[in-house]
């Protein structure tokens, strides 16, 4: 059968750095950091102080006080991020066969402080069973692809995907799939995550996986830099709406860009560290190529997973070098993370938007907080240090690799 083109119609962004996709990308462009002392808890005795938070967010500005109570923080990032989206892409407008739209979310833990306040209160009533009968829908995962698809009345597929820091960019794979293969015509598809909670910091400072930079929490995410000490939490959530060529353009929608390819692999390695060579990174982007029908010549941008940590970094550089070869020094490559932190499940959709917006803008987003160049990595290659970087992006590659090996790359190409 013959594979339907899938466009990006709509774009919706809450993060550390901005909370609409305008200021999201306002932030990227001009190189901000996200990274401040914690304010949701105290944080005195963790080992790390500091995260990517979410900043001046009030959820009753976007929601019913009663429904937003109903909601773990994740959940309404969702709602949040989903609304933007979906106003942008004025989908609704057109009166769509709702029965044909749908929602593909991803988050790697969902209702992380739910989960947290209720252990809590369980403890200090003696542990006498006194749950908020809200806890199971608040802190399950999928619960956000079904407010969104409850919100708006959505009746075609409706999941979340969960595989860690890769669940997101699986959830874009996934609507671009379907909706490809005539399944639907439309899907909000993104990813969600706040896990800056007791819980989520104490958790990764267990595995030793966050900076300890307590004194300098603005240069603590520092991608392919010497003295990277691990990666800055983040929160937040990211929104895109996927659709038909022919259903976009029958409605006169615009168009961002076109979802070019998709790919998926593991490593099978290790629990939590990448493959030292870079096996997985490779294979996926090579199967997003194969599945884009591209040649390694014709990308222009990677958005890598690039999350500061010691070895994931390496393993990554390594990929691309394998993939793109001589390429590989025409490309230009950012890290975002450099300036949200890492949103875990949420990452691939924000990365993804910043993927598409510099597409659409023939701009790509920095990596700061470079100082001092690893020997151990190739520092020919253009890290687009500091600064954002004007250039023509037909074609920008937006990978993301989560714990367990799993491993996911999105294409996005300009509409032709």
């Amino acid at each position: 059968m013959e594979l339907k083109r899938v466009v990006v119609t709509g774009l919706g962004a809450l993060t550390p750095i901005g909370n609409t996709v305008e200021a999201y990308w306002q932030g990227l462009t001009s190189g901000v950091s996200g990274a401040a002392p914690i304010k949701q808890f105290d944080a005195t005795h963790f080992k790390t102080q500091f995260a990517c938070e979410v900043k001046n967010f009030d959820v009753n500005e976007h929601l019913d006080r009663k429904e937003a109570r109903k909601l773990d923080r994740f959940s309404q990032f969702a709602m949040v991020s989903a609304a933007e989206a979906m106003a942008d892409s004025a989908l609704m407008e057109s009166e769509p066969n709702l029965d044909r739209v749908g929602v593909i979310w991803g988050s790697g833990i969902g209702g992380l402080r739910t989960f947290q306040e209720e252990c809590e209160n369980f403890i200090l009533n003696n542990r006498i069973p006194k749950f908020n009968p809200f806890f199971i829908p608040k802190m399950i995962a999928d619960i956000a692809a079904g407010h969104i698809s409850i919100q708006y009345g959505l009746r075609g597929p409706n999941y979340v995907t969960v595989s860690a820091c890769a669940s997101s960019t699986n959830a874009i794979i996934d609507a671009f799939n379907l909706i490809r293969l005539g399944k639907a015509d439309a899907i909000v598809t993104g990813g969600s995550e706040a896990a800056v909670t007791e819980m989520g910091v104490g958790g990764f400072n267990a595995l030793r996986a966050l900076s300890m930079r307590n004194d300098s929490p603005e240069t603590a995410s520092r991608p392919f830099d010497k003295d990277r000490d691990g990666f800055v939490l983040g929160e937040g959530a990211g929104a895109l709406i996927l659709e038909e060529y022919e259903h976009a353009i029958a409605r006169g929608a615009k168009i961002y860009a076109e979802v070019a390819g998709g790919g998926m692999s593991g490593d099978a390695y290790h629990m939590t560290a990448p493959h030292p060579e870079g096996i997985g990174a490779r294979n996926v982007m090579i199967t997003a190529l194969e599945d884009a029908e591209m040649q390694p010549n014709e990308v222009d941008y990677v958005n890598v997973h690039g999350t500061s940590t010691p070895l994931g970094d390496i393993a990554e550089t390594k990929a691309i070098q394998q993939v793109f070869g001589e390429h590989a020094y025409k490309l230009n490559i950012s890290s975002t993370k450099s300036m949200t932190g890492h949103l875990l499940g949420a990452a691939g959709a924000i990365e993804a938007i910043a993927s598409v917006l510099a597409v659409k803008n023939d701009l790509v987003p920095p990596t700061i907080n470079h100082f001092n160049d690893d020997p151990e990595l190739d520092n020919r290659l253009n890290f687009t240090f500091h600064k954002a970087q004007a250039r023509t992006v037909n074609v920008a590659l937006s990978n993301t690799f989560g714990f367990g090996g799993h491993n996911t790359s999105v294409i996005f190409k300009k509409l032709k």
